[in-house]
């Protein structure tokens, strides 16, 4: 199932976690320590969700690859998958009358199938959670201090591959006091991952005195990731996830028989969904999904059986879990339950295996289709780079864009775009339609595109895409599981910026010139009329041809602490004024003469902030800036 993904482009998150790789091979003690650059704004790997087992495993293939390569990274990669798979499969001898479909239904997930060909963290955290369940309950059901000893092991690889693994505790828990609850080597040996999670806190804590889980809630505030309105997203996104970890067909036939009085629950919830997304394959997965869940909560309270009983309610304390944590709303994200489910639904079929092993063929043979879609999407961007070397050789290479996109033309020299950067004339702008491009301004030049191309996939399926609207990688690109869909996934273009004369010696923010004229620090146009300035806002005008005052109609807003304005011209003070607290005014130079074609106004003010869910540093609003005759 790996080996014709091994040559995988690099995707998705893949280049945030081989910056770390990067990094920690200077500073391998710390490699969340880490900056780049996302969404245009430079943040630290310290507020990445996840601990830093992944960056070490890809560090230390950096290290013996010497340079990072598609093909052996992959193939290393494979390891987890096995370790998964095993895993499983003890698994599955313990609690499946079916142990090796059992087995196939888990490996079939499309979340496995898809995300298994990544560098992300969630094959190595799902390796070793698998690892820890599957050796916890032998050590359990035979009482070993040897196998306590591995699960201890497992249990702390999983802690520093992701936050989420605190999950398994009471979900190993409840297992341990259905079937050895007064052992209390067990009960130790449940808490090896939170307390290596909090060693490794309080050791970044010491050493660079701060704790990352306090720069991970400061992101989540800047960027508003648990706002009420991305939580009920998340929550909707999962349930319809749910419901492909079997294939639907399968998961009803083996939970509905013990949730046939949940029909008006599945009902509602269909009905619920169609206010957000009316195609049908979105409200049915929720209806799907909401059985699975409820059907388990039924087993885990009136099902006779032992083992069922544990089954279902690590389907329970999972999937809550993940309502509580998580905001996205990624398919990946319920890969933890995969297990779980595929288990219970051969205990619930068992006299039905080819029922099972045709429900294994079909979300396999989906998977692989959506795999494939896949290695097209991010194949497509390694491709358009590779086709612009010779252009990158020879500009500067700004990159408006992320995912593998920008990896693959910084690896060859291009440099990310943030926000409020000077581009100019003769410097070469790679951007794409989806990949979550900034705004920019082109300061004394226009952009003229060189190459476009639309990266298209030969299957109807999407996991993302223009005009798609799913949920697989990001609510914030629909509510879908997946999504069927002709057009284009990205369109993806490369632009030279050419030279253009400012047109107006007085620069309205509204003005169709305005994005030719602003250099940098100045945000897009809002309401219409005014734009947002950051700490710093630089602007070229047209001369006058006769000596003027430099004029700016700007507004402090209640929340800004800006007071003291600043301007200047071509880089000469030309007026200061320090206001007495929010308002509109205007702040005006004398007569000054202008020399040159382009002169450059820079507006700065003396202080900054930032307001949740927008990383932008924000200073004041400017409505219009320029010189205006001397009267």
């Amino acid at each position: 199932m790996r080996l014709p993904f091994l040559n995988q482009a690099i995707q998705g998150d893949d280049i945030y976690y081989l910056a770390g790789a990067q990094y920690a091979q200077i500073d391998p003690l710390h490699p969340s320590h880490a900056r780049y650059v996302f969404g245009g704004v430079e943040v630290s790997m310290r507020g990445h969700p996840h601990p830093p087992l992944n960056v070490w495993c890809l560090a230390g293939l950096l290290a013996l690859a010497g340079d990072i390569r598609e093909v052996p990274f992959h193939a290393a990669y494979v390891v987890f998958s096995l370790i998964a798979a095993l895993s499983m499969w003890s698994l599955a001898r313990r609690f499946s009358p079916h142990p090796l479909l059992a087995t196939l239904l888990f490996l079939a997930v499309p979340a496995f199938v898809v995300n298994g060909n990544s560098f992300e963290a969630d094959l190595p955290f799902l390796a070793f959670w698998m690892a820890s369940a599957a050796l916890f309950v032998r050590a359990v059901d035979d009482g070993s201090k040897r196998w306590l000893g591995a699960a201890a092991l497992a249990l702390a690889l999983a802690a520093l591959a992701a936050y989420q693994s605190v999950l398994i505790v009471p979900i190993l828990a409840v297992y341990l006091w259905r079937k050895r609850r007064n052992w209390r080597l067990g009960w130790s040996g449940l808490l090896v991952g939170p307390l290596i999670l909090l060693a490794w806190q309080l050791y970044e804590r010491a050493s660079t005195g701060e704790l990352p889980a306090s720069v991970v809630a400061g992101y989540f505030q800047t960027y508003g990731l648990q706002s009420l309105s991305n939580k009920l997203k998340n929550a909707a996104a999962l349930t319809g996830h749910a419901a492909w970890l079997l294939f639907p067909a399968l998961a009803v036939a083996a939970f509905w028989p013990k949730a046939r009085s949940l029909w008006l629950v599945a009902l509602a919830a269909a009905a619920g969904a169609a206010f957000a997304d009316s195609h049908p394959l979105f409200w049915a997965s929720v209806a799907i999904g909401v059985l699975v869940v409820a059907s388990s909560a039924l087993r885990a309270w009136k099902d006779g059986d032992n083992d069922t009983k544990f089954l279902s309610m690590w389907v329970l304390i999972f999937f809550a879990g993940a309502l509580a944590l998580f905001f996205a709303g990624s398919a990946r994200y319920l890969l933890p339950m995969a297990a779980p489910v595929a288990l219970v639904a051969s205990r619930a079929l068992e006299r039905h295996p080819r029922w099972l092993a045709a429900g294994a063929g079909l979300q396999l043979a989906l998977s692989l289709c959506l795999s494939l879609v896949n290695y097209q999407h991010w194949d497509g961007y390694r491709e358009f780079a590779r086709s612009l070397q010779k252009e990158t050789e020879s500009k500067r290479v700004w990159i408006n864009g992320e995912w593998g996109l920008r990896y693959y033309f910084e690896s060859d020299g291009g440099l990310p775009l943030e926000r409020g950067q000077a581009v100019r004339p003769g410097e070469m702008v790679v951007s794409s339609d989806l990949a979550f491009p900034i705004q920019m301004a082109t300061g004394g030049g226009t952009l003229a595109p060189v190459v476009e191309r639309e990266i298209r996939s030969t299957l109807p399926l999407r996991l993302s895409g223009l005009g798609a609207r799913s949920a697989y990688s990001s609510v914030s690109l629909g509510l879908r599981p997946f999504d069927i869909h002709t057009g284009p996934i990205d369109r993806v273009r490369a632009s030279v910026v050419i030279e253009r004369k400012p047109v107006l010696s007085y620069l309205p923010m509204n003005a169709p010139e305005a994005d030719q004229q602003i250099l940098s620090g100045i945000y897009q146009l809002e309401g219409g009329r005014y734009r947002w300035m950051g700490g710093r806002a630089v602007l070229l005008l047209k001369n006058p041809g006769q000596p003027s005052r430099v004029e700016i109609a700007l507004y402090i807003p209640p929340q800004s602490p800006a007071r003291r304005v600043t301007v200047s011209l071509d880089d000469r003070p030309v007026a200061e004024k320090t206001f007495p607290g929010p308002g509109a005014y205007t702040l005006a130079s004398g007569a000054l003469p202008v020399a040159g074609d382009s002169p450059a106004v820079a507006v700065t003010v003396d202080k900054t902030f930032t307001v949740a869910g927008d990383q932008r540093q924000l200073g004041i609003i400017l409505t219009a800036a320029g010189f205006k005759p001397v009267r």
